[in-house]
């Protein structure tokens, strides 16, 4: 029966540019690409700021203040900020210190943790930018090594840059021969995810942290850190891959890419060499450009956290593995290639659309739709086209793709669909092209966790730059017992029902 009330003040603007957001109205601020090459704020006198300045950062705008009612009859005054793109955010920073009040999000849906200048996500108009540039274009024009400097450095590289950066990164791609020792302790048959946590985490024993001594790095050095890793994933997928077919490891190549070697050391074996077809290339280089960041999701998150108190940047992206293994997140891919397996041939499509329609029914149509895009993913569009052109090129006769294609139809032209905007995501036509080129679906989660890497370690380096890095501590809306009396072992009764539960369990 307590009601908290928040009243904000802001501008008529900001007012505006709220309304029509609620209203579904496109707004009338500039694209963060515009905004990036506008006048900048005048940098302080600190090598920080000027860091700051050069990364693209826009320090979030003062908008008012909102004022908290208590149901105690106290009222706090809480700043509110702009971000770039308008939206406002009300600053809860100190309202536990000054009231013993905290705020209670679950699942971190309405809090932002950080601020960021990386990635943007306008999910109701189906937008995505990395470092202010849109998804569309740097999919078209640019590729991974292009994107990998851009999300750590803030800008793509100059012609030398790249130059110097591909010298750099394919020197990084080699592993500690040592290393491999540790993928010869894993079961034949173990899943490629398991061995990509353990061999993630085992770079810290080959690699320095640059955090270890508690003081704040150059850019350089955190820069070099995250490249280290980035560089070392393929090479680590493919190892993985090799161990759980039993097969040897393949090195890399200096006269290939990154692509290329990636798929090299992937397929090639000692008496059959892997011939890269060109369009293959371009549609793994596409995947891995769409899938390197993608704001503050859970194994992002996670990488985060685990960053903040100064952990080895390799141990932090380990845990970014383990997160994305989870089905709920990295494993949406593998789930539509499973669903496409379940419904078997064209002629089940129809009773399975019904099954989806029918909300009394637990199954669900797996690679539809979107928790963030509210109209549609930017990404499935284009991984869309990559994945047609795989398909004409290879010829495969699979039924699971035969299956696809008509699901992918009916999807959409059936105005249940349309009208709900569940038109199929990047994890749809992304499950069905890996599974064309020849991956397992044990691989799919270990692909993802490779070109995501990438925005791990971006999102670790912008957090290790911060002057005075905070470390992650969230606060519990608690709800178990209060003070309770230890009552010895003899004095202890054991009630009916977790009697008959231990039965059960036994």
């Amino acid at each position: 029966g307590k009601i908290i009330v928040i009243e904000a003040s802001i501008t008529r603007a900001q007012h505006a540019r709220v309304s029509s957001r609620a209203l579904g109205q496109p707004t009338r601020v500039p694209p963060i690409a515009a905004t990036m090459n506008s006048t900048r704020p005048r940098p302080s006198s600190t090598e920080q700021a000027r860091e700051v300045v050069r990364a693209g950062r826009r320090p979030a705008r003062d908008a008012g203040n909102a004022t908290l009612a208590l149901p105690d009859g106290r009222s706090v005054d809480l700043p509110v900020r702009e971000d770039a793109r308008g939206h406002l955010f009300v600053d809860v920073r100190k309202l536990h210190a000054t009231t013993g009040v905290c705020t209670y999000d679950e699942g971190f849906s309405s809090t932002a943790p950080c601020e960021s200048a990386i990635t943007y996500i306008d999910g109701a108009r189906g937008e995505l930018y990395y470092r202010g540039y849109p998804i569309e274009i740097l999919a078209e024009r640019s590729n991974v090594c292009d994107v990998i400097h851009l999300l750590v450095y803030g800008e793509l590289p100059s012609p030398p840059q790249r130059e110097a950066f591909l010298v750099r990164f394919r020197s990084e791609s080699l592993l500690h021969e040592q290393l491999l020792n540790l993928f010869q302790g894993f079961k034949h048959d173990a899943h490629p995810m398991a061995i990509m946590c353990s061999a993630v985490a085992a770079l810290s024993s080959f690699y320095p942290n640059p955090m270890a001594d508690g003081r704040t790095r150059s850019d350089d050095d955190l820069g070099a850190a995250a490249i280290s890793l980035i560089a070392k994933m393929p090479s680590l997928a493919a190892i993985a891959y090799k161990t759980s077919r039993g097969e040897p490891v393949v090195y890399p190549r200096p006269d290939l890419n990154y692509i290329q070697n990636f798929l090299h050391m992937t397929f090639s074996n000692p008496i059959s060499p892997y011939v890269v077809d060109p369009i293959v290339e371009r549609a793994m280089q596409v995947f891995f450009v769409l899938h390197a960041d993608h704001e503050q999701n859970a194994s992002t998150s996670t990488v985060r956290i685990a960053g903040s108190s100064r952990a080895s940047p390799f141990v932090c992206a380990s845990s970014g593995v383990a997160s994305l293994w989870g089905p709920a997140h990295g494993g949406a891919n593998e789930a539509v290639v499973r669903m496409l397996e379940d419904i078997g041939t064209v002629e089940n499509i129809p009773a399975f659309v019904e099954r989806a329609k029918d909300r009394s029914d637990p199954f669900r149509l797996m690679g539809f739709g979107h928790r963030v895009y509210k109209n549609f993913d930017p990404r499935s569009r284009i991984i869309r086209d990559e994945c047609h052109r795989v398909l004409d090129k290879l010829g495969l006769d699979d039924p699971a793709l035969r299956v696809a294609a008509a699901l992918e139809e009916v999807a959409l032209r059936d105005e249940y669909f349309v009208s709900r905007s569940l038109y199929p995501n990047v994890d749809f036509y992304s499950g069905i092209m890996l599974r064309a080129i020849g991956f397992p679906v044990s691989m799919y989660t270990v692909l993802f966790a490779v070109a995501r890497s990438i925005g791990w370690m971006s999102q670790w380096k912008e957090m290790a730059s911060e002057a005075v890095p905070k470390i992650g501590r969230p606060r519990q809306l608690y709800v178990g017992e209060t003070r309770r009396e230890f009552v010895p072992l003899e004095g202890r009764s054991t009630r009916a029902h977790d009697i008959e539960g231990l039965r059960s369990r036994l």
